[in-house]
């Protein structure tokens, strides 16, 4: 993500697997600060499909935290 300050506005958001491809769930609109919070009180296998958006990236939160 080029966009790491804390204040950096995201959207977290879950995307699941699903018989047409999944759905994107939002789970959060907010600072990335909040978001990672957020991101890591999920279940193990939610965080496995959990991804961030700024304006100009996306990362999987997994590949950001570094596991």
């Amino acid at each position: 993500m080029r966009s790491t300050n804390d204040q950096t506005s995201v959207r977290l958001y879950h995307l699941s697997d699903g018989p047409d491809g999944g759905a994107a769930e939002t789970l959060f609109y907010g600072p990335i600060d909040q978001a990672l919070q957020i991101a890591s009180q999920q279940p193990e296998a939610v965080q496995d499909g959990l991804f961030l958006a700024t304006d100009n990236d996306v990362i999987a939160y997994l590949d950001l935290i570094g596991e």
